[in-house]
């Protein structure tokens, strides 16, 4: 297992670059809109797939955005999703498409909910875009139950993150490889159970082994 830790930002890097992000995608919402690129939908319903959602789960979508997880979601009768993003106006729109999920505007090291409460969370195309990771991770990790899962995934691979890195305003970090991952995420008591790396997706399903 490779050793490491996540970089730990200061505030000011946190609260800067989530308002960056936080303005971007405000005014991107519509980008986001189907039709999705060639072959995207099926590789999002491969990345829900990994999660094996039952029926009653109550699961958290990180970085939700228009909320293009949540009808593949619910496809799995949970009890409850949770859309959690930055941006309101993101959050809005998604409303608008899916009453049924309840919105989150915060950064997912700032969410509270009770402890041991939730049993799936995806980071689908957020993951580069998260600031304070150990913050996150800690927090992801308290709200969890034990013998939860965790996807981190992108539908269009890491090589797509690299593209986005010429335009984008603000830094965004590179998706681990699985070693790198297993060595990052065990602190927060991750496993990892599934591991795909891909030209077109990336897909990482971790365990919450124990309590933290």
């Amino acid at each position: 297992m490779a050793k490491g830790t996540f970089k730990t930002p200061t505030e000011h890097q946190i609260k800067t670059t989530n308002q960056l992000q936080r303005d971007f995608f405000s005014q991107r919402i519509h980008v986001f809109d189907p039709p999705l690129p060639e072959g995207v939908p099926e590789r999002l319903k491969k990345i829900v797939a990994s999660a094996k959602i039952a029926k009653g789960d109550v699961v958290l979508d990180v970085g939700t955005g228009t909320g293009i997880l949540v009808p593949l979601i619910q496809a799995y009768e949970p009890e409850t999703i949770f859309a959690c993003d930055l941006s309101e106006a993101m959050l809005a729109h998604l409303r608008e498409q899916y009453p049924y999920a309840k919105t989150i505007a915060t950064d997912v090291r700032d969410l509270v909910l009770p402890d041991q409460s939730i049993d799936i969370v995806f980071l689908n195309a957020c993951y580069p875009n998260v600031v304070d990771k150990p913050g996150s991770f800690k927090n992801i990790s308290r709200i969890m139950r034990s013998g939860g899962r965790m996807v981190i995934s992108h539908p269009m691979g890491k090589s797509f993150i690299d593209l986005l890195k010429e335009k984008s305003p603000f830094p965004l970090d590179n998706f681990p490889k699985k070693a790198e991952a297993e060595g990052l995420l065990e602190p927060y008591g991750f496993l990892i159970q599934e591991f795909i790396d891909e030209p077109k997706i990336y897909i990482l399903v971790a365990t919450k082994h124990h309590s933290r």
